[in-house]
């Protein structure tokens, strides 16, 4: 099978609708390599990156309450800053680039899903980008 490994998607694939910073920025503990007394930050498996982890608010109105609030792991040598918080907001819109997810079992029996990126930003603002256009092709009937 050629899909293997973390899935590569867009933010828009896993947020339509935005999402809000909700909880600080934390080094996830490598459970395996810590100790009692002893905290040892975990590495991403594949490419050796210290892994970070924030709460994130879902804003798209269809999710269940109880689903709303995700956690997503940052990979970066060094901790990574959220977007400045925004006047007149009560919490700050983020958005991420380079985004996988994985797919997993959780304990319940259900399928979750982690999701990893390597950047966190401020939303673009301005004007979406326009989209793709299909190239035109002429037919011997076009050409007539």
């Amino acid at each position: 099978m050629a899909l293997q490994g973390p899935i590569p998607v867009t933010f828009a694939h896993v947020f339509p609708h935005g999402c809000y910073v909700v909880g600080e920025v934390e080094a996830v503990k490598d459970f395996d390599a810590s100790t009692n007394g002893r905290f040892v930050q975990a590495r991403d498996k594949s490419t050796g990156e210290l892994v970070w982890q924030v709460a994130v608010m879902d804003a798209d109105p269809t999710v269940k309450p109880g689903q709303k609030t995700v956690a997503v792991k940052i990979l970066a040598p060094i901790q990574p800053v959220p977007p400045a918080p925004m006047p007149g907001l009560p919490f700050t819109p983020v958005e991420f680039d380079h985004v996988t997810v994985t797919p997993y079992v959780n304990g319940t029996g259900r399928l979750a899903y982690s999701i990893k990126v390597r950047e966190m930003r401020a939303p673009r603002t301005g004007p979406a980008p326009a989209p793709a256009k299909n190239p035109v092709t002429t037919t011997a009937k076009d050409a007539a």
